[in-house]
């Protein structure tokens, strides 16, 4: 029992995103250059979170991707259950057929296992691993303007608002 690159990565995604979103809609391909993750899986991602309701994408020249609601209001579990990535710890996925189609001796303890990962997933904020990522920076995050909107340099953010 693992998670998944899926999951991970809608993880980190959206990370980079909540980091950078209050500059205005952020690209795919900047996520995908500064987190290195294939930009086809990214959309096929995003295209999840936004119908689960997490981002919302704006179209045309300079468009992309926001947050459809405060960090402070999305975890880790919303995240993961948005792109379809199972956490489960049973051989049976919960079906208890697992032996010899029947439950197996340590079925309940992999089902408290699970129970036990989404409780703790389920605490976890985005509005938190954006604070830790501010943290372990120094309390700067680069902001890396997209030239179609801006021939600036590209800068840094003190202090991003996570709460929303």
């Amino acid at each position: 029992m693992r998670l998944t690159t899926k999951g991970r990565f809608a993880v980190t995604a959206m990370i980079d995103l909540a980091l950078r979103c209050s500059e205005g809609p952020v690209s795919l391909a900047g996520i995908s250059e500064r987190q290195k993750i294939s930009l086809s899986y990214l959309e096929q991602l995003f295209g999840k979170l936004r119908r689960y309701g997490l981002v919302e994408s704006v179209r045309g020249p300079g468009g992309g991707y926001c947050l459809a609601r405060p960090t402070s209001q999305m975890t880790v579990t919303d995240i993961i259950r948005a792109v379809d990535e199972p956490l489960d710890a049973t051989q049976c996925g919960g079906r208890e057929n697992c032996h010899d189609d029947e439950r197996c001796m340590t079925h309940e303890l992999w089902s408290t296992l699970n129970d036990k990962m989404y409780e703790y997933l389920s605490s976890v904020s985005l509005a938190e691993l954006v604070e830790q990522q501010i943290r372990k920076s120094g309390g700067h995050v680069a902001i890396l303007q997209d030239v179609r909107r801006s021939r600036q340099r590209p800068r840094s953010v003190k202090n991003v608002a996570v709460g929303g």
